[in-house]
C-alpha cells in the first residue's frame, strides 16, 4: 500500500453543511486540529456540501464561523465539494475506462428485499450483485464499483486510535455505489478525490466513519493514489447510546463560552488537562501537549 505519511503534514476537517455545529461535530474538529498542531502541519477545512438536498443555506459559512470564533481556522481558504464537480466527474471516467464500473437498474427496495432474503439464509448481508452481468432489461439507475472476490477483497490498516482493521469487501459491503440514482456523486468517491487532489496525509475523524475507510483505501488503489494515515476517535452519543447528530437532537454549539465546550471536547477524547484554562491559547498549549502523550504516532 503507498501511503503519503512521509511527505509535509496535511489534516482537513470535513463538516457536511447540514446545520450549524454541534459537540460532536466539535470533537472530531478538535482532534483533526491538535493532530495537525502536535505535528506541524497544515489544518484544512473542506465543505462537503455534495449531497444538495441535505445542504442547509448558510449553514456552511455558520460553521466556519464559530470554528473561528473556537480559535480553529483552516492554513488554506476552505474549499467546497460542490464547487468540485469535474474533479469527481474525471476520476469516475478513468474508472469506468478500466472496466471496473457498471450501471445498477435496482431501486432500494429490490436492494433491502434481498438483504432480508440473505439475512433469513445467515449467508453475507452485501450487495449481491444482482446488475454485475447486466441490467435484465431495467433502466441505469446509480453507478456501481466492482469489487473483487476472494482474498484480494480483503483490505487491512492500523488506526491510530482503533487498532488494526480487517474488512472483506466482498462479503461485508459487496459493489458499492459511485453515483446515486438522484445523480449525485456518492460520499466515497468525493472524499478519495478530494483528499489526493488536497494532498492529505493524515485524517483524523469520527469512528462513525471508521466502516467506510476499507472502501476508500481500495477506491485509493484503483485511482493510483496515496493511502493516508488514519485516526477514528470515539464518537459523541445522547442519553439513548444513539451518535449525537442533529438527527438525534444535537443543540448547536454555543460561542459564548468556547472554553468550557472545547474543555469537555478534550475530557471526551480522554486528554488529561492540569488545569482550567483561562484563555484559547492556555488551552491549546497543553490540550496539544496532551494529544501528542495520548496519540504517539
Amino acid at each position: 500500500m503507498t501511503t503519503v505519511t512521509e511527505a509535509p503534514y496535511r489534516g482537513r476537517f470535513a463538516p457536511s453543511p447540514t446545520g450549524p455545529l454541534h459537540f460532536g461535530s466539535l470533537v472530531s474538529a478538535l482532534a483533526s486540529w491538535l493532530d495537525a498542531r502536535a505535528h506541524r502541519g497544515a489544518w484544512l477545512v473542506r465543505v462537503e456540501d455534495i449531497d444538495g438536498p441535505r445542504t442547509v443555506p448558510g449553514a456552511a459559512e455558520d460553521i466556519l464561523d464559530t470554528l473561528a470564533r473556537f480559535g480553529m481556522v483552516a492554513d488554506e481558504p476552505p474549499v467546497w465539494q460542490s464547487r468540485r464537480m469535474p474533479l469527481y466527474q474525471h476520476a469516475f471516467e478513468r474508472l469506468q475506462a478500466t472496466g471496473l464500473v457498471y450501471p445498477c437498474g435496482c431501486t432500494r427496495k429490490e436492494i433491502a428485499d434481498s438483504l432480508v432474503r440473505a439475512h433469513a439464509r445467515h449467508t453475507t448481508l452485501a450487495y449481491p450483485g444482482t446488475c454485475r452481468n447486466g441490467l435484465n432489461g431495467k433502466p441505469a439507475r446509480a453507478w456501481r464499483l466492482r469489487v473483487p472476490d476472494g482474498d484480494a477483497a480483503i483490505v487491512t490498516f492500523d488506526d491510530g486510535w482503533q487498532g488494526r482493521q480487517t474488512q472483506n469487501l466482498a462479503t461485508e459491503v459487496g459493489d458499492f455505489v459511485l453515483r446515486r440514482a438522484d445523480d449525485q456523486w456518492a460520499y466515497q468517491l468525493a472524499v478519495v478525490v478530494d483528499d489526493a487532489d488536497q494532498r492529505i496525509t493524515h485524517i483524523v475523524r469520527g469512528a462513525d466513519l471508521l466502516d467506510s475507510t476499507a472502501r476508500q483505501i481500495y477506491l485509493q488503489q484503483c485511482l493510483g493514489v496515496p493511502t493516508p494515515s488514519y485516526l477514528h476517535v470515539p464518537v459523541v452519543t445522547n442519553a439513548d447510546g444513539e451518535k449525537l447528530s442533529k438527527q438525534t437532537g444535537a443543540l448547536p454549539l454555543s460561542a459564548t463560552d468556547p472554553l468550557v465546550a472545547l474543555t469537555d471536547a478534550a475530557l471526551h477524547l480522554g486528554l488529561k488537562l492540569t488545569q482550567a484554562a483561562k484563555s484559547l491559547d492556555s488551552f491549546y498549549a497543553e490540550a496539544i501537549a496532551a494529544w501528542s502523550e495520548r496519540v504517539k504516532r
